[in-house]
């Protein structure tokens, strides 16, 4: 087997569970626990794992509310609108996109009105930020 597949393999192991252990992960990849150590180092190094978390049902999260923003920037003050949503704390994960918008943020409060206040009175306030379309998670169906 190529060490391309085997890293895919790998990644899909801890796509699928992140929490899974090196003998899970050998033993659903039919290699050796050294050699998922070494691979996952690897990809942590080269940053292609950047982080573990767990999914998240926003129906069962109390007191919280989860929505992800589409937002489109000046072109001209793309790169200082961005540093700008790195530091906004609601914001827990930031995508560049290829779709309807050319961000995607992932905005978290402790109720809708707070996520809005986040959209309105911070995100919208970013100079080059020209908007803001959130959708409101409801309820994880995978």
């Amino acid at each position: 087997m190529s060490a391309e597949s085997t890293e895919e393999r790998i990644l899909s192991v801890l796509e699928e569970d992140a929490q899974a252990s090196y003998a899970e992960i050998a033993d659903r990849v039919e290699v050796s626990k050294p050699t998922v150590r070494k691979y996952i180092q690897r990809l942590e190094d080269e940053e292609v794992i950047v982080g573990y978390s767990a999914d998240v049902d926003p129906k069962k999260l109390p007191g919280q509310s989860i929505a992800l923003v589409g937002m489109d920037v000046d072109s001209g003050r793309y790169v200082e609108a961005v540093r700008e949503l790195k530091e906004i704390a609601a914001i827990e994960k930031l995508y560049t996109s290829s779709g309807d918008h050319m961000l995607m943020a992932e905005v978290r409060g402790p109720d809708g009105d707070a996520v809005g206040d986040v959209i309105e009175s911070t995100i919208k306030d970013i100079e080059g930020v020209t908007a803001a379309h959130p959708s409101f998670l409801q309820e994880r169906l995978k």
